[in-house]
This record gives structure tokens, C-alpha cells and sequence, in this order.
């Protein structure tokens, strides 16, 4: 029996067709694997420099802002309290950086074959995941080497704080990208604008740095909460403040459903503005 689709305009704003993305979920193994090979194929260091952009960044930061400065590090030493804010930062960093650039990195096969555009962004975002791990192995030798031992929540939050991550730097990717694709500023503009959103968000120093009636502006940003709530699960520098979590969900899917909507609005438009 020959089953027959109909390839129309999506209505609505926010409505994603999952049973055609899954119809499509070879493709979407294909898309990942691609940007596997292509970010590790003739290349000299590999995995190591998952590993070693963050923890060469670790040092600088602890020289500068560790030993010169003398940020607070609510009683952990600097280095392994800056490099588990790096950690989180640089995936969220990678993920939405590579969704930005998604549609125009595959602009020739978008103008001529018909798939699911969701697809892209969702192949960027998981493919920053190896580099994750990779260099998560490191936060554990560190901890190792400090004599912290991460409590059995904080690895079961982690996950957790990772699917946040995953949720703004993808509602954020998504409504770039789709700017992105007429306007191709957006690009050039990106990393100064993540530049600036680290020394807002709370990697380089605590959030107890900030005056407490003023803190709820910072968790208006979802990393702000994600990096506070690992530091304090992993290392024990605070209670858990599940409230916190709770609001960086929130706006993680607030950004997600946002982000998708304007993706969704615009993609009938990708073939012919790219």
C-alpha cells in the first residue's frame, strides 16, 4: 500500500508535525554524523581540544580573576569553581553558535529537497554533546584532585541542567538563525553578544556577588540559574534552590516555544531569501 504526504505550508505558529520528523529521523542521523565528521576528520587535536579550550580558558581565568583580582569562590578553589561554569557555558555557547549558522551552512540542500527544516537546529544543537562529555571527564578530575565528592544528586540534576541548556541555546538558535537568514549581520554580531552574556551570567564569579534584591534579575537569564544550581549540587557551595530551577525551566521553554514559533513563521521563506 503506497502512502501518500501532502507538502503544504505549516499554519499556525507554534504546531511542529512530530510524526514527519520522525518520518525523517534517518536523515537527521545523517545530519549528525555529518557534523561529527566534518568538526573531527584531519584534524590534529581532536577530542583533546574539546578538552583543552575549556581548561586552557580555566587557567587564564584563575590567574587574572583567581590569584590577581581574587573573585570569591564561596570557599572552593577557583579553578574548579570557574571550570564548572565554563563547562556549562562553552555547550551552551557551541549549541547556539552552530544553530545560528545552521541554515547557511546548508543552504544548497535546503533550495532543493523538502524536509523538515526542525531538523537543522536539532542536529547543531546535539552534535556540541560529545565535546560536553569529553570535557566533563576533567571537572571530575579536578574534583578528584580538590577532594570534592559530587553528591548523588548533583548527578542525577545534571541532566537535568543540560536539557535547560539545551532549551535556551535552541530557542535562542532558532529565532537567530531564521534572522540569520535574511540578514546575515547576525552572525558577525553573535559572539560579541555571547562575549558579553558570560560576564553577565554568573561563570566567572558567584551569584552572592550580586545584592540579594537584585539577584532575580539575574535568573531572569536561564544560565545564571543552571550554572549556580550545578556549583551548588556538584560542590556544595549552597543548599539547592529549587525555585531557581524552576524559573530557568520556565524560561528555557518560554524560549524554546518562542524561538520555534518565529522559526516556524518564517522557514516557507528559507529556500527563497537564502
Amino acid at each position: 500500500m503506497i502512502k501518500e504526504y501532502i507538502i503544504a505550508p505549516p499554519k499556525g505558529l507554534v504546531r511542529v508535525d512530530f510524526p514527519e520528523i520522525l518520518r525523517y529521523k534517518d536523515l537527521l542521523y545523517i545530519f549528525i554524523w555529518r557534523d561529527i565528521k566534518v568538526r573531527y576528520k584531519q584534524t590534529v587535536l581532536g577530542i583533546v581540544w574539546a578538552i583543552f579550550q575549556p581548561f586552557l580558558t580555566m587557567i587564564i581565568f584563575t590567574v587574572f580573576f583567581g590569584v590577581l583580582v581574587k573573585v570569591p569562590s564561596d570557599g572552593v578553589p577557583y579553578p574548579i569553581f570557574v571550570y564548572s561554569g565554563l563547562l556549562i557555558w562553552t555547550y551552551f555557547s557551541g549549541a547556539l553558535t552552530n544553530t545560528n549558522d545552521c541554515l547557511i551552512s546548508n543552504e544548497s540542500i535546503i533550495k532543493k529537497v523538502y524536509f523538515p527544516r526542525l531538523i537543522l537546529p536539532i542536529s547543531t544543537t546535539i552534535t556540541p554533546l560529545i565535546d560536553f562529555f569529553f570535557a566533563l571527564l576533567i571537572l571530575f578530575g579536578l574534583m578528584f584532585y580538590y577532594h570534592f565528592t559530587p553528591s548523588v544528586l548533583g548527578i542525577f540534576l545534571l541532566p537535568v541542567l543540560l536539557f535547560i541548556t539545551l532549551l535556551s541555546a535552541s530557542g535562542l538558535g532558532l529565532f537567530l538563525s531564521s534572522v540569520n537568514a535574511k540578514y546575515r549581520d547576525v552572525r558577525y554580531i553573535l559572539p560579541f553578544f555571547i562575549q558579553i552574556l558570560m560576564y553577565i551570567t554568573p561563570v566567572i564569579y558567584p551569584i552572592s556577588l550580586i545584592p540579594q534584591k537584585f539577584q532575580w534579575l539575574m535568573y531572569l537569564n536561564p544560565m545564571a540559574g543552571v550554572i549556580t544550581i550545578a556549583r551548588s549540587t556538584l560542590l556544595g557551595t549552597a543548599s539547592t534552590n529549587w525555585y531557581v530551577l524552576l524559573i530557568s525551566l520556565g524560561i528555557g521553554v518560554l524560549l524554546l516555544i518562542l524561538g520555534v514559533a518565529y522559526f516556524r513563521k518564517t522557514e516557507r521563506f528559507f529556500a527563497d531569501i537564502l
